[in-house]
Formats: C-alpha cells, structure tokens, sequence
C-alpha cells in the first residue's frame, strides 16, 4: 500500500499556554514544513479527496498528503491560514463547537483548559475562503468512554451546530483524543458524517477506513529527521492494521475511571506519553 502521510497540528504559535505547548509548533518551523512538502514532490490534496479514493476508488496524484488541525485555536486565523494562502495549499479544520469563543471574547465551557480559540465569525471567514471545516465534539470529551445520550450531542450535536453557522453540510469529523470504538464510529456514521480521523501516528492509504483515518501527530519535539521521513513514506506503519491489544486495556482502563468518577482526563503531559497510551492519543 502506498502511504499518504496525514499531518495532524494544534496551535502554531511561539508564546503557547503550557498545557498545549507540547503539541505546538513555531510559525517558522510550520513554514518549513510546508516548504520540505512542497520541494519534495508531495501534492497536499483537500482531505475529500483522500475519502473519495478510500470509498470510491478515484485517483490520487502520485505523492499525495493531506493537512489537518484541530480543536479550533485562534493562531489558525491569523497565522496558518495565511502561510497556507500564499502556498495555495488546502487544509481541513476539526472544531471543537463548544471551545468557540462569543462576541464577548469568551470560549465555551468544554474539558479543553481556557485559551484563545477562534470566533464563529472567523470560522465562517475560513470556510468561506475554503478551508474545510469539520467537527471535533462539542467537549472535547473522550468518546469511548461516554453513555449514549452524551455521545449523540458530541457526535450529532457538534454536526447540526457547524452546519447551521456555515449554512451548508459538513463531511468531516476528527475524535478528541484520537479516541474511538465501534460503538462510536457507528454512531458517527449514523449522524450523517463521512468521514472521521483518528490519530494512530500512522500513515494512511486508500485502503484505510475512512471512519478511522490515522494520522501523524506533529509535535514541538518532532525531529526534522522525522519529519523528512514521513515526507519520504517513511517512519511508520500505513493503516489499515488490527487494533493493539494494548489498546483496548487502556480504553477499558480509561472507561474503568471514567464509571468510578475519576476520568483520566485532559491532554497528555508530554509528547512521549503518545507512544505511551499506543499511539492513538491527541488534544
């Protein structure tokens, strides 16, 4: 199987609070990143194009990648968008409806710590300029470990709330965390969605399941070695593969504390915890 590499980035900024700065990347660093897939040959392609081939069959150019973000920060409006214009490259946005901040310059209430997140004037802004925007939840809640009433409003609620801002469908949903189950992914698909990312540190290819895209987690300490690798097809497994063992302990871990009312919740403290909670881990 051929890789498509399936970058996944949070905040690109140089002053990040320091519970996301792990997951964070400088603007400079961002905007070499971009120019290494440019000189390498890698055509980004928009992520509908990367699903329309895992579900239709339909052609990619011969060294395709794809750009994702999520959650929603307030730096993809004023400093990836525009490295991403002057490139022409396109990118899709998983937002976190809930973390959205009012007219009043207040985020939402969701399990994300406060930050600066965007406006829904901006995220209309973004998609008006063609960004894709997808869906993230509305809490930022780790969904395998939810009760059905909870996991509809996350997975359903978070469509219906883009869809009327944006006035039009939205496709495309990312799962907090990375994380997800049958259960959930049969509820995303149930919603109305098309599409769902996951996390894995994984490429993806058109044999992957577009209802668990893997990607790769670009990180504060991802080495630029690493990077060049996963440019090259290099570095990492390509989905689809079987679920970890490992990974269902830890889910059942996770929904173990989730019951008795000590959840194990918030992000990672480090990149390294990644490969610590099997690579399916993100903010």
């Amino acid at each position: 199987m051929t890789p498509v590499p399936v970058f996944l980035y949070h905040s690109v900024a140089d002053d990040p609070p320091s519970w996301i700065a792990p997951y964070t990347v400088g603007p400079g660093t961002f905007a070499e990143q971009l120019d290494l897939l440019a000189d390498s040959g890698r055509t980004v392609i928009p992520l509908r194009r990367l699903v329309d081939a895992i579900r239709n069959g339909s052609t990619l150019p011969p060294r395709p990648a794809v750009l994702t973000f999520d959650d929603g920060f307030a730096d993809f409006y004023g400093t990836v968008a525009p490295l991403l214009t002057t490139r022409n490259l396109p990118a899709t946005l998983y937002v976190t409806t809930g973390a959205v901040r009012t007219p009043g310059g207040v985020a939402g209430e969701t399990l994300l710590p406060r930050t600066d997140m965007l406006t829904w004037r901006q995220i209309r802004t973004l998609d008006e300029s063609g960004v894709e925007i997808g869906g993230h939840s509305r809490t930022h809640p780790q969904l395998d470990t939810l009760p059905p009433h909870l996991l509809n409003d996350e997975i359903g609620g978070c469509k219906r709330q883009l869809e009327d801002v944006l006035g039009h469908a939205v496709h495309a949903y990312a799962y907090p965390h990375g994380y997800s189950n049958a259960r959930v992914r049969r509820r995303v698909r149930e919603a109305g969605w098309t599409s769902a990312c996951a996390v894995a540190n994984a490429f993806s290819s058109v044999e992957d399941d577009p209802l668990r895209i893997a990607r790769l987690t670009v990180c504060a300490d991802t080495r630029p070695a690493l990077f060049q690798d996963w440019v090259d097809g290099l570095g990492a497994r390509v989905a689809p593969f079987p679920e970890r063992p490992r990974t269902k302990v830890w889910r059942l871990y996770r929904r173990t504390r989730a019951r008795l009312g000590s959840p194990v919740g918030g992000p990672p403290s480090s990149p390294g915890r990644i490969q610590e909670t099997q690579g399916r881990t993100s903010v």
